[in-house]
C-alpha cells in the first residue's frame, strides 16, 4: 500500500514533532513549557486541516479537545502532568460519550451514520430512520458499533493516562501517538470488517453510495464514517 504524502506529514506532526518541539523547549521553560511546546504542532495541523478543507478530521478533534481540556485543568490549578495526558482526557470523554448514548432512544453511531447520508442522497436520511424503526438487526449493529467505539476509546484512555502517571515525559510523548494510532487503527479496521457483515442487513442497499457492482439488492453496504 502506498504511503500518501498528507498522511506521512500527518503522522510527522502528530508523533515526530511534538517531542522535537518538548525537547527544544523544556531546557528554557521548564517542563511545563516543554509540554505546551508540544502541543503546537498538532494545534497548528488542525488549524491549517480547517482553513484548506473547512473540515477537522477524527484524530484532529480528539487532539485539539484534549489540549483544550489539559490546558483548563493547568489553569485552575491542575499537575502539569494533566498536560501529558491532554489526548487521553479526550478520548476518554469521547467514549464516555459513546457509551451514555446507548442509555438514550438512538446511540451516538447513529446519528454520526446520518450525518454522512444526509451529505450523500436526498432521501437517505428518510430511509435511515425508517430502516432504524422497521429493522431490529440494523438498530442492534448500530448499537453495536457504539458500544465497541466507547470501550475502545476509554480503555485507550486509561491506558494512556496510567502511562502518563508513571512514565518519563520524554518516553510517554515518544509513544503515546503511537497507542493512539493504533488503537484508532484497529477501531477502524474492525468498522470496515463488521461493515462487511452488514451487508446481510437488508434495506440498505444504495443507502450510502453502493453501486450495483458491488451490492446486490439483499446484500448491502453500510458506511460508518
Amino acid at each position: 500500500m502506498k504511503l500518501r504524502p498528507a498522511f506521512v506529514a500527518e503522522l510527522a506532526v502528530n508523533l515526530l514533532l511534538p517531542w522535537v518541539a518538548y525537547r527544544l523547549a523544556e531546557p528554557h521553560w521548564g517542563e511545563v513549557g516543554g509540554l505546551v511546546a508540544s502541543a503546537v504542532p498538532p494545534l497548528a495541523w488542525s488549524i491549517v486541516e480547517l482553513v484548506r478543507f473547512r473540515r477537522v478530521d477524527a484524530l484532529s478533534s480528539v487532539i485539539l479537545l484534549g489540549i483544550l481540556l489539559s490546558l483548563l485543568a493547568v489553569a485552575f490549578g491542575g499537575s502539569p502532568r494533566v498536560l501529558l495526558m491532554r489526548e487521553c482526557l479526550a478520548s476518554g470523554a469521547i467514549g464516555v460519550a459513546f457509551l451514555l448514548s446507548l442509555l438514550a432512544k438512538r446511540p451516538l453511531v447513529f446519528y454520526l451514520t446520518r450525518a454522512t447520508v444526509a451529505r450523500e442522497t436526498r432521501e437517505g436520511v428518510a430511509r435511515l430512520e425508517q430502516l432504524w424503526n422497521d429493522n431490529a438487526s440494523f438498530a442492534a449493529a448500530m448499537r453495536l458499533l457504539t458500544f465497541v467505539w466507547g470501550m475502545g476509546l476509554c480503555l485507550d484512555s486509561a491506558l494512556r493516562t496510567y502511562l502518563a502517571a508513571t512514565w518519563p515525559v520524554e518516553r510517554f510523548l515518544v509513544v503515546s501517538p503511537i497507542i493512539g494510532y493504533g488503537v484508532f487503527g484497529g477501531l477502524m479496521a474492525w468498522t470496515f470488517w463488521y461493515r462487511t457483515r452488514m451487508r446481510r442487513i437488508q434495506g440498505t442497499h444504495g443507502l450510502l453510495g453502493d453501486t450495483a457492482a458491488n451490492a446486490s439488492p439483499n446484500a448491502t453496504t453500510l458506511s460508518v464514517d
